[in-house]
């Protein structure tokens, strides 16, 4: 499969007709007048702005066909709500649409389940967003939209939050033709990270469980790093008495922490 191409049962992907822009005003003008064969045609010209949509989530739905048929649905509600008075190209409006129909689907249909009420909050969310937006001309903040709707901007973000799209680990972030880089590369490994810090809290333990002496000969040897030598004419024993305490220290280490 070539890269980014989305593979559809039953669909000729690369017969797809695509409208020009007379074509489509054309038709759209026959629709309006009645016309339901001109829908279809419309509906058929534009297969191919839901497939460049659907190439994004190509490694994140598995089954594309389901997919597809979603944006379809999107395709055709901006298909009959389109006018042509709205001065824009077809393809400008129809795309939020078929937009929306997918992150919905992806949503209902998320494999990680998230409550009703907080679906509910997010959703009433998203509406006074979009209402905050066309009134102020910008985005709204987490905290205009809280205040909106008379919660916390806890939780609303987290509602928010929730409801974004999951994303595989083993997504490829980056590529230059050699080896690919996938987003499991990139995030931290907390459980090794704190099996580190297991294992110097106990280290740090076996070591002050070690009678004075014992522990005096760890900490110079191996933090210090004086030698046997020099530790012998220091405590004024000779060096195999300093050899034997450092080998029942370390065994004694080792047995408090297995």
């Amino acid at each position: 499969m070539a890269r980014h191409k989305v593979e559809l049962v039953g669909v000729n992907t690369a017969n797809l007709k695509v409208l020009s822009n007379e074509e489509m005003t054309e038709l759209f003008k026959k629709y309006n007048e009645g016309d339901k064969f001109a829908k279809d045609d419309l509906v058929n010209g534009n297969l191919k702005l839901v497939l460049s949509i659907l190439r994004k989530y190509n490694n994140r739905c598995d089954n594309m066909d389901d997919l597809f048929q979603v944006g379809c649905i999107g395709l055709i509600k901006a298909i009959d709500n389109f006018d042509l008075s709205f001065d824009v190209k077809f393809s400008t409006y129809a795309v939020p649409m078929i937009l929306g129909e997918i992150k919905r689907y992806l949503r209902d249909n998320n494999s990680v389940r998230v409550a009703r009420s907080i679906k509910d909050i997010a959703y009433h969310a998203f509406q006074v967003k979009e209402e905050l937006t066309n009134s102020l001309n910008r985005e709204p903040t987490i905290r205009e939209i809280s205040e909106k709707l008379g919660l916390t901007e806890f939780e609303v973000s987290n509602a928010i939050d929730s409801m974004k799209d999951t994303v595989s680990i083993f997504e490829p972030i980056y590529s230059d033709g050699g080896d690919t880089i996938y987003l499991a590369d990139q995030l931290e490994d907390k459980k090794s990270k704190m099996n580190a810090i297991d294992d110097r809290v106990a280290l740090k333990e076996a070591i002050n469980n070690l009678k004075d002496k014992e522990k005096f000969i760890i900490i110079e040897r191996y933090i210090t790093g004086k030698t046997q030598m020099e530790l012998a004419e220091e405590i004024g024993i000779s060096q195999a008495q300093i050899s034997r305490l450092e080998k029942s220290a370390l065994k004694n280490i080792k047995n408090n922490i297995k």
